[in-house]
Parts: structure tokens; sequence; C-alpha cells
């Protein structure tokens, strides 16, 4: 290696600057935190999400334990487990479901999912009424 060289490189001064330096007295452009980032947003509490995480898996207690919503599957099985059964139209009137829907129910948890056997009888009044026997032992 050649003096020349290394005279050269060792100079600092001669050397062109890097990119992206500033200088240290240049101003910042941001304006100074003044604690709060929107005066018009009020403030949230701080919570851990350890308590986020408990308070979502603990289910909602009920008022009173002895008044426990009736679902719509139970409302169902009541009404298909009366002696003359139920008619489609009285079963939507009882869940607020469309006529596809309880027809799915009745084939699809009735028959498939919870083992009842469904009959349908049709007497002279000409309306369609469906009916299950009550197991034994459940």
């Amino acid at each position: 290696m050649s003096i020349h060289s290394i005279e050269t490189s060792q100079n600092l001064e001669n050397a062109a600057p890097k990119k992206g330096n500033t200088k240290p007295s240049a101003p910042s452009r941001r304006k100074p935190s003044s604690g709060r980032a929107n005066p018009k947003k009020p403030l949230r509490p701080v919570v851990s999400k350890t308590t986020q995480i408990v308070a979502a898996k603990t289910p909602a207690k009920a008022e009173d334990p002895r008044l426990e919503p009736v679902t719509k599957q139970e409302r169902m099985l009541t009404l298909l487990g009366q002696p003359e059964g139920a008619s489609i139209e009285e079963m939507m009137q009882a869940t607020n479901w469309q006529q596809h829907s309880v027809r799915g129910f009745l084939a699809g948890t009735v028959k498939r999912k919870l083992g009842f056997s469904l009959t349908s009888s049709k007497p002279d009044d000409g309306v369609r009424r469906y009916h299950v026997e009550k197991r034994r032992g459940r």
C-alpha cells in the first residue's frame, strides 16, 4: 500500500459528509408533546391485558338464578312433546323462525343430532302436525 493512499484516507476534513446526517442544532419539525395527544378526547383508564382476558372469560351472572332463559330448542321440544304435537306455524310463532329454518331444525337437530323419532300426521283439519315421543331415562 502506498503512503499517499493512507494519507488521503485519514484526512477527514476533506472527506464528503455522509448522507442522512443532520446537524445537531437543526430544529425539530415535531410538535412538542403536551401529555395529551388530542385535547377533545378524554383519557381512557389503563386496564391490564390479564384483567381484560379474565373479564371476557367470566360469564355474566344472572340476577335471579331461578329464572333461566328458555332456549328456542327447549321451546320446540316442548311443543313437539305435546300429545297433539305442533304445526309448522305454531313452531314459527314460538321461535320467530322462518319455515325453512323450522324444517331444518326438525331434520337436523331433532332427528339426527338428538335422535328422536319424529312423526307427522295430517288430521282432518288439513294442517300437518309433528310429534316426538319422549325418551325414557333422559
